[in-house]
């Protein structure tokens, strides 16, 4: 059964606004490559509210307000041909035009200079990366977009830039596509498992009691020390979802602990033990509800900023 209660006080979430110095809200991220920084990201970050099928309670610039710099969001066609963000399918959940989307994050971008933003968009249609190029286009987002140079074949960790070069050029936005990417056409829509691997989603075990690389196909053989494992950043999924009436949605209930920075199940927990496999810690923490738990408490701990900053893993 849902929490009613945890519903009710959604309504009255107070959102701190994260002060806007340095890069990214740190002076330190100005001098760091973008690699080597650790992002909570907001898993579906544009399905908002208290139905079963809502992973977040507040809007998109609540989110980025709040210190949110990597937003998740699905897309699919709607039933009049459009890109829109929708739940597995624009029937069961349709929260607008991706154009519209992006048009919220380019308002945030032009206000705030100094930040850098992140999007990864799931294209559960299969569609081709022009299709996603009209939309950026048509939002007037792409003049912020990153276009790396050189073959993303050839890409390591060392080759991302700093925060500090990405705002130097205006290049303040950083665009990723699960699948269909193509970066002759459109350049600024990077393919995401050129440049990431993925641990295992949608899970019912509320310890994340594994590590394992489960996106991209080609990896999931190779061990940690293959090159092309550690030549790429990785995305810890720590979002959990519970059953309801036999259906799989988000657990709103437990975010509070599963959003923890310690405990069982915890996103510290679960970045040692990945962190331990790997020899680093996650570039990106994906998570539902991130107004619940200590979410920043552990991207803080995980960039090297909080006292608690000495992980099995750093040696």
């Amino acid at each position: 059964m849902l929490d009613i209660i945890d519903q009710l006080t959604r309504a009255t979430t107070h959102i701190k606004t994260q002060p806007q110095i340095g890069c990214n809200g740190r002076r330190e991220f100005c001098n760091r490559k973008y690699s080597n920084i650790t992002h909570i990201a907001t898993h579906d970050s544009s399905f908002i509210g208290v139905l079963p099928m809502e992973n977040q309670n507040v809007d998109v610039p609540a989110q980025l307000d709040a210190g949110i710099r990597f937003l998740q969001a699905q897309t699919h066609r709607n039933a009049f041909g459009k890109l829109s963000l929708c739940h597995t399918s624009c029937l069961m959940k349709d929260a607008g035009l991706l154009e519209d989307y992006l048009k919220v994050i380019k308002s945030w971008l032009d206000k705030h200079p100094q930040e850098v933003v992140t999007v990864l968009l799931t294209n559960g249609d299969q569609l081709n990366s022009t299709d996603f190029g009209h939309s950026f286009q048509a939002s007037g987002i792409v003049p912020y977009a990153y276009a790396p140079h050189g073959d993303p074949g050839k890409w390591t960790l060392d080759s991302w830039p700093t925060l500090g070069q990405l705002i130097a050029n205006n290049t303040r936005l950083v665009a990723f596509l699960d699948y269909g990417a193509n970066e002759l056409r459109t350049p600024y829509l990077l393919n995401e498992f050129s440049y990431f691997w993925e641990t295992p989603f949608d899970t019912l075990d509320p310890a994340f009691a594994q590590c394992k690389i489960d996106r991209p196909a080609s990896l999931t053989k190779a061990g940690p020390n293959a090159d092309a494992v550690r030549q790429r950043m990785y995305i810890m999924n720590h979002f959990l979802d519970t059953k309801v009436l036999g259906m799989e949605v988000p657990d709103r209930r437990d975010a509070r602990r599963t959003n923890a920075w310690r405990g069982k199940g915890s996103i510290g927990e679960q970045a040692e033990r990945c962190a331990g496999s790997y020899g680093k810690a996650p570039a990106v923490v994906l998570v539902d509800y991130f107004d619940r738990g200590e979410v920043f408490k552990a991207q803080d701990t995980l960039n090297g900023f909080a006292a608690e900053q000495r992980l099995t893993w750093s040696g």
